[in-house]
């Protein structure tokens, strides 16, 4: 089993990262993203009769979200769901000059900088976060957090986009079955 994971990071072993070799995530695309919760925790609220009943921390959530293509002029939304303890979303990305560009001096590839690299999905994802657990902190909750790593897909075609929106408007509805839905764990 040890085999299989790579080398311990601060005594705990990690997953290797699941990124696409070669992709620069700051390409123009279609990407889906999952952003969950720390350990899953309910703190968007729950969904009931099928559909989602959002919290306090839940609204501030949805309102970072719709943000995102008023910021970030290179980026679009198409469907997305709070879900009780996760987001899923397809994010747009349209940057016509992906070019490598240094500021102040410094290169922004991630290859060489550990910084995320500016308008990648990464960077986009990371100041939702970001600015989410800010608010929340401040306003709801001190102990709120996110996993530090998001799940994303690359969307390669219509027929890859049309499954993806139906997961996602299906969600709720399917929320009893989900593997993100940590109460029908111990049932």
């Amino acid at each position: 089993m040890e085999g299989f994971l790579t080398p311990k990071f601060k005594n705990k072993y990690r997953i290797p990262l699941t990124r696409l070799p070669n992709w620069d995530y700051s390409w123009p695309g279609w990407y889906f993203v999952t952003i969950c919760t720390e350990e899953r925790e309910c703190f968007f609220r729950d969904v009931i009769n099928g559909k989602m009943k959002l919290s306090e921390i839940g609204e501030i959530v949805k309102e970072e979200w719709l943000k995102t293509p008023k910021i970030r002029k290179n980026v679009k939304l198409d469907e997305w769901i709070i879900m009780p303890n996760h987001l899923h979303g397809v994010i747009i990305i349209n940057n016509p000059t992906a070019v490598e560009t240094p500021r102040r001096g410094v290169s922004t590839d991630v290859r060489i900088n550990k910084k995320w690299k500016p308008n990648s999905l990464g960077s986009i994802i990371n100041q939702i976060k970001s600015i989410c657990t800010r608010r929340i902190r401040l306003t709801i909750y001190r102990e709120f957090a996110w996993q530090s790593r998001f799940y994303d897909h690359i969307v390669r075609d219509e027929k890859d986009l049309n499954r993806i929106r139906k997961y996602i408007i299906e969600n709720p509805c399917n929320w009893e079955k989900d593997r993100n839905n940590f109460e029908n764990l111990y049932m």
